[in-house]
């Protein structure tokens, strides 16, 4: 068994205080778009730069928010972006520079276990990195 590398994603602290440790450096980083050609647009801008490994779109979610004091229902394309942490803030700016919303939902959810290939896969796919945050291997 290959040993696994461990990462401290975030800063590596907990709201309690105590460190986080985590065997992968893979995020999902979530958006929504008001179009299937913004969608489209975004996720590839994102896979050609090699911010993303893999860009999934999600047509005809539902969405009901509030927005400016009132109530609002629109039909948007959810992106299920895969990277890795160390790349966050690159995707977050690519995501905002080609974003049509005013305050566009960009959230990093930390994946804590997956397949290793498909997370090994995703490290290969995105462009390299001289050592990321709280990488004790770099």
């Amino acid at each position: 068994m290959e040993p696994k590398i461990r990462y401290k994603p975030f800063g590596g602290v907990s709201p309690q205080g105590k460190e986080i440790e985590a065997v992968s450096k893979a995020i999902l980083v979530l958006t929504m778009c008001g179009s299937e050609e913004e969608a489209r647009r975004v996720a590839l801008a994102l896979v050609e730069a090699r911010l993303a490994a893999c860009v999934g779109i999600a047509p005809g979610v539902r969405s009901v928010y509030r927005w400016k004091g009132a109530v609002e229902e629109a039909t948007e394309w959810g992106l299920i972006i895969k990277t890795r942490a160390g790349l966050y803030p690159q995707v977050e700016a690519a995501v905002l520079a080609s974003h049509s919303y005013e305050v566009p939902e960009i959230l990093a959810i930390p994946v804590t276990a997956g397949l290793p290939a498909y997370l090994q896969w995703v490290e290969e796919e995105t462009i390299p990195l001289a050592a990321e945050p709280g990488d004790v291997m770099g």
